[in-house]
């Protein structure tokens, strides 16, 4: 029987063991809505970026496409407002999550409808939408998980969290392919519709939260607050930008693996689908579930350097498949790797996030935080875009391993603090 843990506030002295989670409602609660927040990603990305590949829309104009993920970047503008606001019956994040799970259904409806060869401008602005829908489902879902879990579990969490996400992303990012290379893409958009309304029914079982205390303090201050609590931190400056450039290597060489496998390296949507995102997925939740299990043991510096290094290496693989061209094993290898070692660096990535947030600002500042980390993510699009075209393959990956480095030397020069501040007590 699955206990329930949380009814107005959370127990953090019932802390879990790695192998025993299953039976805390809390913590399946974290991983549904990972889910829920992974499944609208691949839809305004890698999917809708295949349906334009196979529709023989140009590379430059498929790396554009990933501007419509800028509403990642800029969720913390309107973040505030969901620490401050809470839609009626639901009570606190929950509410907002359950709304924007309805309105994502509808827009990915509205999606089915166009093609982007009559509709490219229109179907592109409906993808931007949904990405403003999804950005701010995200604010309050990282709001409530971390605000849900004892600072013990952060770790934990995270590695649950993205599992679901990830698995998730098999299923509108994979799966999606699959069933499109069937029935098409239009049809496919209206079954991932169906699957944001089961999302809504994770949400209506999860705990509800109680309200801190409100903030006596005028509507400008209560909007600042809480960007000056992070930015009166020490070495703040340096910090933000580790986090910009931590995941940056690995975001890069990812922007445009659809695009690489299918038009590059000429393999199917079936091979992109089944093998692709199949050993994407396994690769991802074993470097979830092994950095979950490690991060018991070591200090997260530690986790975030040896992770980091990992994640930089593990590109290199992408340059020997490009050099070797079609290979059935090579690719599995390769996606396996480097979705491995995305797995190890995400969870202690997001542990580090959980653990800067003040929870009395913890949508403002983990959606400040999390939009500064999906900058590579969103910016570098139309840049990989424009390399691949005039200089290949080998070239832009080459590019993906140099851009690791930055992150690295960042996360040296703010060793202390990350070890000081920001560990579980």
């Amino acid at each position: 029987m699955i206990k329930d843990s949380l009814t107005t506030t959370v127990d953090s002295s019932s802390t879990p063991g790695f192998l025993t989670w299953m039976s805390h409602r809390r913590l399946w609660v974290t991983l549904l809505l990972g889910m829920s927040s992974g499944l609208p990603l691949a839809l305004v990305g890698s999917t809708l970026q295949a349906w334009y590949t196979e529709a023989g829309v140009n590379v430059i104009t498929i790396g554009a496409l990933s501007l419509a993920g800028q509403p990642y970047v800029y969720k913390f503008l309107w973040a505030r407002f969901l620490d401050l606001y809470q839609l009626p019956v639901l009570g606190l994040r929950r509410g907002w999550i359950f709304a924007m799970q309805l309105l994502l259904a509808g827009v990915f409806v509205l999606m089915a409808f166009l093609d982007p060869i009559s509709s490219p401008m229109l179907l592109g602005v409906l993808a931007l939408v949904a990405a403003s829908l999804s950005a701010t489902q995200d604010i309050a879902v990282d709001a409530y998980r971390t605000d849900l879990l004892p600072k013990q579990e952060h770790g934990l969490g995270a590695a649950l969290y993205t599992s679901g996400y990830r698995l998730a992303f098999l299923f509108s990012g994979g799966i999606a392919l699959i069933i499109a290379a069937n029935i098409g893409f239009k049809a496919t958009y209206i079954i991932m519709a169906i699957g944001m309304l089961f999302g809504a029914l994770a949400t209506l079982w999860a705990p509800r939260l109680t309200p801190l205390p409100e903030e006596r303090m005028g509507f400008m201050q209560l909007i600042v607050a809480p960007f000056k609590e992070l930015m009166s931190r020490k070495s703040i400056g340096l910090i933000l930008l580790f986090i910009v450039f931590y995941k940056l290597g690995d975001a890069f060489a990812l922007q445009l693996t659809t695009t690489f496998l299918l038009r590059g390296l000429g393999f199917n949507l079936i091979d992109v689908g089944m093998i692709y995102k199949t050993v994407g997925l396994v690769g991802t939740i074993v470097g979830l579930v092994l950095a979950g299990a490690i991060m018991t043991r070591i200090r997260l510096y530690t986790a975030l350097w040896f992770f980091g290094v990992l994640q930089g290496l593990s590109i290199f693989c992408f340059i020997v498949l490009a050099w070797v061209g079609k290979s059935y094993s090579l690719m599995i290898f390769t996606i396996f790797l480097e979705y491995f070692c995305t797995g190890l660096g995400t969870a202690a990535f997001l542990a580090l996030l959980m653990g800067m947030c003040d929870h009395r600002y913890t949508a403002t500042q983990f959606a400040l935080l999390s939009a500064l980390a999906s900058i590579g993510r969103v910016f570098v699009g139309p840049l990989a875009g424009l390399i691949v075209a005039y200089w290949g393959w080998v070239p832009y990956y080459c590019c993906g391993v140099a851009l690791a480095a930055p992150g690295l030397i960042l996360l040296w020069l703010v060793r202390e603090r990350i070890e000081d501040q920001y560990l579980p007590e």
